[in-house]
């Protein structure tokens, strides 16, 4: 399966919108789109995971990616939405202690 990925950017705040799957596959075109965002200081990177249903390590590392330049840049990333097998992936990592995880609007309780 493919991702689309459609960036709608105001002011000091970028929506990504993410629909399918977060691969080996994929990955290196959401990096492409999401690393820039990042590296914008002062910028707000809100991701919405609601339409993806698989991720593997891949996206983890895309993630981590995009976390590290959100520090060094002066930005910041929240990822919102997230659907439970998705979630389980960052809690698992350990990711969920260090991500700004919003899983509460499809009302998932962390």
């Amino acid at each position: 399966m493919n991702l689309v990925i459609d960036v709608v950017e105001e002011n000091n705040k970028s929506v990504v919108n993410l629909s399918g799957e977060i691969d080996a596959y994929t990955a290196p075109n959401l990096k492409e789109s999401l690393l820039p965002l990042t590296q914008k200081e002062g910028n707000t990177v809100e991701v919405d995971l609601g339409n993806v249903n698989y991720m593997d390590s891949t996206g983890l590392g895309v993630f981590i990616s995009a976390l590290k330049s959100t520090k060094e840049n002066g930005s910041e990333m929240k990822l919102v939405n997230i659907q439970d097998r998705v979630l389980r992936l960052f809690k698992i990592t350990g990711l969920d202690e260090i991500m700004d995880l919003n899983s509460t609007i499809r009302g998932v309780k962390e």
